[in-house]
């Protein structure tokens, strides 16, 4: 037997894990590295986060990434080159961060890499027939596995778009093991650049478990940011607090078909992006806004698309609210925005609101941590059945890559 096929069978047979999960998302605020003690699978899944950071990316970095993200005609070249370049900068982060926790990399038994979307496109988007849902993640997982040492897992979304899922959002996998409660309705709600959410069932039935994008979380919000604060984002939503909000702009921004399409889809920064807005102002002639009415405005974008989306959830076939409680557990750079968070309890009144710290896993580190626990699957996992339907597809995911 190959010593690196053996060595990942020595791996799924201890009895628990230590992997690093890792995530860099639209917001291309930097890489988080989750340190995680993983036991069991499925729903006996056990996870400690043992360590924790954020990298940020340098504005070279962003300036690279952003020249070929979220647009449909790039230089070809910059691509193909972002793609080691950016696996063998997350392998050193790694290796930078276990050095700062005093950490041997050969105490580490994987490393789950999402990599950085670059392109996000399934068939509601693009339209095109004969070709299928599509996303594209950059960042090699072999470099990422050659620079640490360590086996990697790699490039996630794939299965899901094979088995005809969207690629997105994952999140419903690792939070339907870690966080369902029966007897409780629970909302998983990440508000990130797009804002996502997962319902898991007060009857822990994983054949309803589901997962959806709502639409913009911060995604708009930082790049309005960008140019009125020359800032990444508005910190705790003081500017968009002094703000009114625009009702002919709000209403012009509500009226793209995404928002009518059934559960589930996924969008992404092709869609909501600087130049959506500017063409719902140019529709509700209000071109000339002051900077605080379109922060005000641009979050209640985010918070009444997401209430939107949640309130189909909170009724069933009859249009009636379903029995039990609903407690919306949130996190995401949203989850900080005191300006959203406040809307949307508006918005919902009679849901419960707290974090996802309060179920014992740092908000900041969630996604990076359910990467982690989808690599725990592929080695010891795969047998929960999520039925046969759109969207959650049962499968496990993630390429491995050795370090030799």
């Amino acid at each position: 037997m190959n010593l690196q096929i053996q060595h990942l069978y020595d791996i799924a047979r201890k009895p628990d894990r230590r992997i690093i999960g890792l995530m860099s998302g639209t917001s291309l605020d930097g890489l988080d590295v989750a340190l995680c003690r993983i036991s069991g699978s499925g729903l006996e899944t056990t996870v400690v986060l043992e360590r924790f950071a954020t990298v940020p990316y340098d504005d070279d970095l962003k300036n690279e990434i952003r020249t070929i993200f979220a647009k449909t005609t790039i230089v070809f070249e910059q691509l193909c080159l972002l793609n080691p370049y950016i696996g063998r900068l997350h392998g050193q982060l790694i290796l930078d961060c276990l050095h700062d926790w005093d950490i041997d990399p050969r105490e580490i038994d994987a490393v789950a890499s999402h990599g950085q979307t670059v392109y996000h496109a399934p068939k509601s988007q693009h339209r095109r027939d004969k070709f299928p849902n599509a996303t594209l993640q950059i960042g090699d997982g072999d470099h990422v596995a050659a620079v640490t040492g360590i086996i990697t897992f790699s490039d996630f979304r794939q299965k899901h778009i094979a088995h005809g899922g969207e690629g997105a959002p994952l999140a419903v996998y690792g939070d339907y093991f870690m966080f369902s409660k029966l007897g409780e309705n629970r909302i998983l709600l990440n508000m990130g650049g797009i804002a996502n959410f997962t319902y898991l069932p007060a009857d822990g039935d994983a054949s309803t478990v589901f997962t959806t994008d709502t639409g913009p979380g911060n995604t708009l919000l930082d790049a309005y940011a960008r140019k009125f604060l020359n800032k990444p984002y508005d910190e705790d939503g003081r500017l968009a607090a002094q703000g009114q909000v625009n009702p002919n702009l709000l209403r012009a921004l509500k009226t793209n078909p995404f928002f009518d399409a059934v559960f589930p889809k996924t969008t992404g920064p092709e869609v909501f992006n600087v130049a959506y807005v500017e063409e719902a102002q140019a529709r509700s002639q209000t071109t000339n806004l002051p900077a605080v009415d379109m922060m005000a405005t641009l979050v209640q974008f985010s918070a009444d698309t997401i209430a939107d989306a949640i309130r189909r959830i909170l009724l069933n076939s009859n249009n009636e609210k379903k029995e039990g409680d609903f407690c919306i557990y949130m996190s995401g750079g949203g989850a900080h925005n005191p300006e959203l968070t406040g809307r949307l309890e508006k918005l919902l009144p009679n849901c419960a609101f707290g974090l996802t710290d309060s179920l014992g896993i740092n908000g900041d580190a969630k996604e990076a941590v359910l990467f982690a626990v989808l690599a725990n699957e592929s080695l010891v996992g795969g047998n929960t059945y999520f039925g046969n339907r759109q969207g959650v597809p049962t499968v496990t995911m993630g390429k491995v890559s050795f370090p030799q």
